[in-house]
């Protein structure tokens, strides 16, 4: 990537799974303006990763991709056998990065899922926290070398209270991080999660500096940008300051059909075409990004 701050859009947007019936969306994601897609790390099955890689190529686009915890591949897990299997998970999350020609992998890497999962937040006491965070670092460790040697960076994402009870916010992430160690892993924010538990978004964005390896670009409501209540100038303007220059992915899933009884906790198919929206909502942010630079 060679622009500063390429914009881009999840794949999710338009369908999930993602397959190869959905490489037409492309085409059109370029089209609305973008340079980067983000897949969901495919799982076995899913995509071939050298038509992938191609299809993408093709399109003029680059990718990065978003990993998939779950209870079963959960690095701070009390179970050995889901903490192994979750060093694993990401272990093969950089060589599929590394076949796909993606340079990140982002997600909340640590593990700990709890809405999708369907389990409450239950009390922890303060040594299964430390053991938490201690099994975290040593499997971001493993996953981080060979992530560097494959030239991929992790990012680390903190998510709001809701989705985990690890990593809410970003001093949570460099906190992780820092013990870490090693310039392979990083943290990823996004504005979505940050509107609910950061006293300050641009502050937090300053805060993390040099660790910041990937952005998501959402409005409060995870509609499209531009159209809650985030206040985007003063968060183009903490990116430039910490010379971010990565990729900035959007996550638009609002969709319209609000009636009592649907539910907005869980992702939902698009029901027309907001290829429209989308190219506004990106050309926003572009135009945001590129104001707060010219104005350094």
């Amino acid at each position: 990537m060679t622009k500063a701050n390429p914009i881009g859009v999840i794949s999710m947007f338009y369908a999930r799974p993602f397959t190869r019936e959905h490489f037409g969306c492309f085409a059109r994601i370029k089209k609305a303006g973008a340079d980067v897609v983000e897949l969901l790390v495919p799982e076995p099955g899913e995509l071939d990763l050298a038509e992938t890689k191609k299809a993408v190529a093709d399109a003029g686009l680059s990718c990065v991709l978003a990993a998939r915890v779950n209870l079963q591949r959960d690095l701070a897990s009390a179970d050995a056998a889901a903490g192994k299997a979750g060093v694993a998970y990401l272990e093969s999350c950089v060589d599929i990065a590394a076949q796909l020609g993606a340079g990140i992998v982002g997600g909340p890497l640590y593990g700990a899922p709890m809405v999708f999962a369907g389990r409450a937040p239950t009390p922890v006491t303060p040594d299964e926290r430390r053991r938490r965070i201690d099994a975290v670092v040593n499997g971001l460790k493993r996953a981080g070398a060979r992530a560097a040697d494959a030239g991929v960076l992790l990012g680390v994402e903190p998510l709001n209270r809701f989705e985990t009870d690890v990593c809410n916010t970003a001093r949570h992430a460099i906190e992780i991080v820092d013990r870490v160690g090693l310039k392979s892993v990083g943290v990823m924010l996004d504005t979505f999660h940050m509107n609910m538990e950061e006293f300050d978004i641009a502050d937090a964005i300053r805060k993390t500096g040099r660790r910041l390896v990937h952005f998501q670009a959402n409005e409060n409501n995870r509609g499209f940008v531009g159209s809650g209540h985030i206040d985007w100038a003063s968060v183009a303007r903490a990116i430039r300051d910490v010379a971010y220059e990565g990729p900035i992915v959007l996550e638009p899933f609002r969709r319209d059909d609000e009636a009592a009884g649907v539910t907005l906790a869980q992702w939902r198919a698009p029901v027309k075409d907001e290829d429209g929206p989308l190219a506004a909502s990106i050309d926003y942010l572009a135009a945001t990004l590129e104001f707060a630079r010219r104005t350094a």
